[in-house]
């Protein structure tokens, strides 16, 4: 399945490692330094500037304009309807 994220982001829903506030990011300086070596390698998108949270998957930093809570919501339904095409199999 995949997770729209945002900024025309699409990413699959089993890629993702973690989705971490962007107040958070702002105030932990290793969190900065990660995110600071990964733009380095061309391995961050999205605006910077209107980030409210990060998604970290396994090779790659999005900004999203998305809230935690939205991402986690959408993440959730997600699962809820593989549950359900589970059970349609059935």
């Amino acid at each position: 399945m995949f997770i729209h994220i945002g900024n025309d982001n699409v990413i699959r829903s089993k890629e993702v490692v973690a989705i971490i506030d962007y107040d958070l990011y702002t105030s932990t300086s290793g969190m900065y330094q990660m995110v600071q070596e990964w733009k380095q390698e061309n391995k961050v998108s999205g605006p910077e500037k209107k980030a409210k949270s990060i998604m970290v998957t396994e090779n790659h930093i999005y900004f999203s304009s998305l809230s935690v809570a939205t991402l986690r919501k959408r993440s959730g339904m997600l699962t809820t309807i593989s549950n359900l095409e589970d059970y349609y199999e059935e």
